[in-house]
């Protein structure tokens, strides 16, 4: 590996890595492109890396600001993240058995219409007001 290769995917962690304590981004937002366009990946091979370093816990420290400041469901975030699971078991086979071209296309499809959603049709949702009770011990479980 050499030194351009290992600054670049440096780059790539510090990015997104910002953006994911930033809004919640990274992983197949940023990581995956910057691996395709950066640096030649497959869309396969990009997509598995990207699933490799989640499977470290490399957001704990943006997940720790978070939960001292009360903005963190961990009844939520453990029911997603069972599902998660499960939902990544079957997507990656379902990925695996396609093209990487037809990859490429669907990855695209998928966060050009994420982006259109978010632009265009997402409406103002009522806000839920941070209860000042609430604690990184105490999180608040809206929507019970």
């Amino acid at each position: 590996m050499s030194l351009s290769v290992i600054i670049l995917l440096i780059l790539i962690g510090i990015a997104a890595g910002f953006l994911s304590g930033l809004v919640g981004i990274g992983g197949g937002v940023i990581i995956v492109p910057a691996l395709v366009i950066l640096l030649g990946f497959s869309q396969k091979l990009a997509q598995g890396t990207s699933l490799g370093i989640l499977l470290l816990p490399v957001g704990i420290l943006a997940v720790m600001q978070y939960y001292k400041q009360g903005y963190l469901n961990v009844n939520y975030v453990a029911i997603v993240a069972v599902a998660f699971v499960l939902g990544g078991f079957f997507g990656s086979k379902l990925a695996l058995s396609l093209s990487d071209e037809k990859m490429k296309k669907i990855f695209a499809i998928v966060m050009m219409l994420i982006a259109i959603k978010m632009l265009f049709f997402d409406t103002n949702k009522p806000k839920l007001p941070k209860d000042p009770t609430v604690s990184s011990t105490n999180i608040q479980q809206s929507g019970q």
